[in-house]
Formats: C-alpha cells, sequence, structure tokens
C-alpha cells in the first residue's frame, strides 16, 4: 500500500507521478484546445512536437533518479495528451483526491489507476459532481490550502475557469483543521497573458520562507496582498506579465533547497541560486507553449 503524505510544496521528495508525452497524438484542432496559449500555437504553426516533449519529460526523469524520488508513470493511451498529472488529482495529506476536470479527460485518469488502487480506500477521495477543481489550483502548505478559484457568473462560459467556489467549501469540509484560503484568478479564454490557468500559475511558495507571485493573475488586490504580506515582501521574487506566460512560477521543488526549474528562466533561476537554492535545469520550453510546466506535469504522493 502506498502511504501518501504532502502536507506542503517543499519537503523532501519520495515518491511522484510524472506525466508522459508518449502518443501525444497529432496537433489539436482549435476547437479542441483547453486554453488560449495552446490555441496560439496551433494557429502558428509552432504546436510543439511529442518527440521534443518525451526528451523534456526524460529530462525531469534523470532529475528524480538523481535524487532518489520514486517515478510512477501513466500508463500510456494512444493519441492522448497525458502530460499534466497535476490536473487530474493531487494529494493533500493521506488522501488522494479526484479532480473533477474537463470531461473529455477522463480516460487520463484510468491511466493511473494502479497508483489509485495502492491507496486504502478511505483515503481515496472522489469530490461531488458540482465540486470542480483541478491539482493546478490546490497548493497545501502546512495548517493551509490555497486554492485558486473563480466565482464569476460567467464561469460556465471559460474554458480556462477549472476550480469553483464548490470544491473550495468541499475542501475545507474534507480537512476542517486546515484554513482554506482561495484566491479569486483573472480569466480569458482568448488572451494568454491575461489568464491565470490556475493558482500555480501566478503563484509558488519555496523553501527558505520564498515566493513566486505575479499581481495581476489576482482578480482582487487585497488577495494577493495577503500572500505579499504572509511571506514577507522581501522574500518575494515578482515576476512580470511576459514571465508568467512563459509559466516562471511553474517550477517545482523537490526539497527546500532544490528546485527543477526551465533553462531559459535566466532572471528566476539567477535569482534563485543568490538565494542559496540548487537549481536543476531542464529544457522545457515546448511543453511550456500547452499553458502548463514542471509543477503541472508532476503529481507528489510522497513528502517527508
Amino acid at each position: 500500500m502506498l502511504k501518501l503524505n504532502i502536507k506542503n510544496e517543499i519537503s523532501k521528495l519520495k515518491a511522484v507521478v510524472l506525466g508522459t508525452a508518449k502518443s501525444n497524438g497529432p496537433t489539436p484542432k482549435v476547437q479542441d484546445c483547453y486554453d488560449p496559449k495552446s490555441i496560439e500555437h496551433v494557429l502558428a504553426g509552432t504546436y510543439p512536437i511529442e518527440e521534443d516533449m518525451i526528451q523534456e519529460m526524460e529530462a525531469v526523469a534523470t532529475v528524480f533518479e538523481k535524487y532518489g524520488v520514486k517515478v510512477y508513470r501513466p500508463e500510456v493511451i494512444k493519441d492522448c495528451n497525458q502530460i499534466f498529472s497535476r490536473d487530474i488529482a493531487f494529494v493533500v495529506e493521506d488522501k488522494i483526491i479526484r479532480a473533477n476536470i474537463l470531461p473529455n479527460r477522463e480516460a487520463e485518469i484510468e491511466a493511473i489507476k494502479y497508483v489509485w488502487d495502492q491507496v486504502e480506500p478511505e483515503n481515496q477521495i472522489i469530490l461531488p459532481p458540482e465540486c470542480h477543481v483541478e491539482g493546478g489550483d490546490v497548493m497545501p502548505w502546512d495548517d493551509y490550502i490555497f486554492v485558486g478559484t473563480y466565482s464569476g457568473d460567467d464561469y460556465p462560459d471559460l474554458i480556462t475557469a477549472r476550480t469553483n467556489m464548490d470544491a473550495v467549501i468541499a475542501l475545507q469540509e474534507l480537512f476542517p483543521e486546515k484554513t482554506v484560503k482561495s484566491f479569486e484568478l483573472r480569466k480569458s479564454n482568448t488572451n494568454a497573458k491575461e489568464n491565470a490557468l490556475h493558482l500555480d500559475c501566478c503563484f509558488q511558495p519555496l523553501g527558505k520562507g520564498k515566493a513566486i507571485l505575479h499581481k495581476n493573475g489576482f482578480l482582487i488586490e487585497r488577495e494577493y496582498q495577503w500572500l505579499v504580506d504572509f511571506f514577507g515582501e522581501d522574500n518575494i521574487f515578482e515576476i512580470t506579465k511576459d514571465e508568467m506566460y512563459n509559466m516562471y512560477s511553474n517550477v517545482f521543488s523537490i526539497s527546500e533547497e532544490v528546485i527543477i526549474s526551465e533553462q531559459n528562466f535566466t532572471r528566476l533561476n539567477d535569482w534563485l541560486r543568490k538565494e542559496g537554492f540548487t537549481v536543476e535545469e531542464v529544457p522545457y520550453a515546448e511543453i511550456a507553449k500547452q499553458e502548463g510546466l514542471l509543477r503541472c506535469s508532476t503529481m507528489p504522493l510522497i513528502r517527508e
């Protein structure tokens, strides 16, 4: 049996699900894309090809190997994009919670069933159907669970709005001893630079009391300000709109000291090293074209 344990984003990682780019399928049609950035690349003819994305993901697998992390991969489904394992489920404490994701992504859940089946049945959580949630919006942080959400009246029209208030309430009921703190995110179906697809697209807590933030990703300034006050202004790396678009905040912590980051994130990586982190740089620019990066393609199962 898997003894799940995820209390935060930074404790030493022991086991993780890493997505796969194998048999990723042909370039999607515009109407089948889930986000504005993918649409941009489909229209420009620059949508990533499978071979490049497989190489990028293998680079991450190699880093995990170096740090002795047990890696689970989804079973490969023919012509299916299975890169973003964070979307399909997430772990808080000792519970694995199935994400109520876009209906046409059901097959992705089946592909990690062998992992799910290793968890005690009472710790396998499926939320009621009215609770929409994806793992990119959920961040356990010790006594807190930070959740990105959107409660505007146009929620049903926004394919980029993935987590609703029903899910926030359900998480609070599941973890009554924690404070579930929600943040309204800026959404756009058409402009990737004005769209925070998930909370981890505009915010990421790091070790050493640091955090990455992008102010414009938050709809309500005082909610953004709450995070600034929580971490302290001197501890925050504020990213620009272009950096958010390039997914600067979607790095991934293997421990409090070690962070996997994209090799082109020069400004961020320099700052991280200056702050005393070990930065494991990987190529991930092709995968980033689908509005997801390192945190999106990993689903931690066990941290120390």
